[in-house]
């Protein structure tokens, strides 16, 4: 017997919360990348740096960069880095489960298939939620992928290429194969997708929390 809410003011609050903190994550997504150049004490010009595209050119709206060194930079980058990938995986999931598909077999001992929870927010956050015990294997393991697994150089691991370089010196996928031009071209990719996915992925949390019955693409109605 699974704990169902009975309130919907905490979910709620939750969820603006949960809103909230996408909003305030995203806000680097517009910061240029770092392509290997030597930390410093002093304030450096990222003006140049991968990432920095028409039209927007160099767009820090937060002024998260005035004053910055290297070493601040870096650390920047990564976190977009991660929340964009962290996005990217979000969105598609978004798609792959209300097109249908859901991890085959049951989530508990009790016999509800992955299937028979609703998709996007409402399955964390609601009245037909999943059980807090398997939001909370969840988020303990995404802490330790966080705190064990998922480091670079930006973050205490062994120096690597560039921020979010996650190989560790265990893979590599042939990218030591591929050219410089190469290398960035897709680093500008990934960044590019990286930014897109957060803003999607927080525009169809938003839309889904409309209610109302809209209906609206990929989302349908509210909840």
């Amino acid at each position: 017997q699974y704990f169902k809410a009975t309130s919907k003011q905490p979910q709620s609050n939750m969820y603006k919360l949960t809103v909230a903190s996408l909003l305030l994550t995203s806000a680097s997504a517009f910061s240029p990348a770092q392509v290997g150049k030597a930390s410093t004490a002093l304030a450096a010009d990222f003006s140049q740096e991968v990432g920095v595209q028409v039209p927007t050119g160099f767009y820090d709206p937060l002024f998260l960069l005035s004053g910055a060194d290297q070493d601040r930079f870096d650390k920047l980058r990564y976190v977009e880095l991660k929340h964009g990938r962290i996005a990217q995986l979000a969105f598609l999931g978004q798609i792959a489960t209300r097109a249908g598909m859901h991890l085959p077999g049951n989530i508990d001992y009790s016999g509800h298939s992955f299937s028979s929870y609703p998709n996007g927010v409402a399955a964390l956050f609601g009245p037909d939620a999943i059980p807090k015990e398997g939001l909370l294997q969840m988020i303990a393991f995404v802490g330790f992928l966080e705190l064990f697994v998922m480091k670079d150089s930006a973050n205490g691991a062994a120096p690597g290429e560039f921020p979010g370089d996650f190989r560790n010196g265990a893979l590599d996928f042939g990218w030591d194969k591929q050219s410089d031009k190469w290398k960035l071209e897709k680093r500008s990719v990934e960044l590019n997708n990286g930014r897109a996915a957060m803003m999607g992925i927080l525009g169809l949390m938003v839309h889904e929390n409309l209610g109302n019955g809209a209906s609206l693409p990929i989302i349908g109605s509210g909840f």
